[in-house]
């Protein structure tokens, strides 16, 4: 082979290396603007307290020029989708079928109860307010289960629209805030009431939003309380899973009519690794280092969406929307208390 020839081929190999690596680099500028975002407003949340996520979320609100620009596109809208995917997947090291199991079978039907009635009250709800029932839907899931990160992992199993977009910020916006608020009024609550240190972590667990806004409660009242109200939200963040089927179910057909700018997978690799994590976690192989790493993982995974999704959105297309949204969200907040609440005076709670 002349040498002509040989550097013909090593022009033509470099030339596809480079188109391959095309994607990658295209997503490399938007993508580092949201890891950006993720590393300050972590900071800001760790050393002066607050909600990262909702942190997250007002930066990128902040920067929502960047989408008009081409270079910063592809990469924000890589970490609206897929590092979201990611993020959620790896909530499931988070889980264990023994934690379920230790709770009792009131525990459990307490939380199903909440988490099933909250959401079909949210689509009734939204549907009497005038809102779309995917608008209800979606705010019922987050505020029975989970709070910002059920928001998101439903969100994926929704129609990718630009109002699926807004709803989904919406949502965040509106459950973090109230998990927040939450956070230091329900120990009140519970301090009025005269619960006792078991139905205490029963009622935070049913009730707070999110994760980390539960455990700040609970342990504001006593270990052991701390202790059940962190494991009766892990079974609520459990329930994330059969109420990701069931929206895909919902949204089947708008995923066959190719509705919206995506298609709804019919079994996402992401719920598929969510389980399967969870089952991994219960049989103890997994170390605690390795499932710290990939807890603080996930945690990053879902404060870079999140950075992406406020990129993505302006607050002029928030305001639209109005006040029905926050209305809806605190209905279904009261709601969710008010069950919790028969429950455990009624002594179902304690089966």
């Amino acid at each position: 082979m002349s040498h002509s020839q040989t550097s013909t081929s090593q022009d033509a190999s470099l030339h596809g290396w480079r188109r391959r690596l095309a994607p990658v680099r295209a997503r490399i500028p938007g993508l580092l603007i949201c890891i950006t975002i993720a590393l300050a407003t972590t900071f800001i949340a760790d050393h002066y307290g607050g909600p990262t996520l909702l942190y997250a979320l007002l930066f990128g609100m902040s920067l929502h020029f960047l989408t008009e620009q081409g270079p910063c596109l592809v990469g924000v809208e890589f970490a609206a989708r897929t590092i979201l995917r990611i993020g959620v997947a790896l909530l499931g090291v988070r889980i264990t079928l023994e934690q379920v199991a230790e709770l009792g079978i009131g525990p459990v039907l307490t939380v199903v109860i909440g988490v099933v009635s909250t959401i079909v009250v949210g689509a009734a709800l939204a549907r009497m307010m005038g809102l779309s029932r995917d608008l209800g839907l979606l705010t019922g899931g987050s505020v029975a289960i989970c709070g910002a990160s059920a928001a998101l992992a439903l969100s994926a199993a929704m129609p990718r629209n630009e109002v699926a977009e807004r709803n989904t910020i919406l949502t965040v916006v509106g459950v973090t805030t109230l998990s927040t608020a939450a956070m230091v009024i329900y120990p009140l609550i519970v301090g009025a009431l005269g619960l006792s240190h078991s139905d205490a972590g029963i009622f935070l667990g049913g009730t707070i939003h999110d994760v980390a806004q539960v455990v700040g409660a609970g342990y504001m009242i006593s270990d052991e309380t701390g202790d059940i109200s962190t494991f009766v939200k892990l079974l609520r963040v459990a329930m994330l899973v059969p109420a990701v089927m069931v929206f895909m179910m919902l949204f089947r057909r708008a995923r066959d009519k190719g509705e919206g700018q995506g298609k709804v997978p019919m079994f996402p690799a992401f719920l598929v690794a969510f389980v399967v994590l969870v089952l991994i976690n219960s049989l103890g192989v997994i170390p605690a280092g390795v499932r710290e790493g990939m807890t603080d993982l996930s945690r990053w995974c879902l404060v870079t969406a999140i950075a992406a999704l406020g990129i993505k959105t302006s607050f002029q297309k928030l305001a639209v929307v109005g006040w029905k949204p926050v209305i809806l969200m605190l209905a279904e907040t009261l709601f969710l208390l008010g069950v919790v609440l028969v429950c455990l005076y009624t002594g179902l709670a304690e089966w």
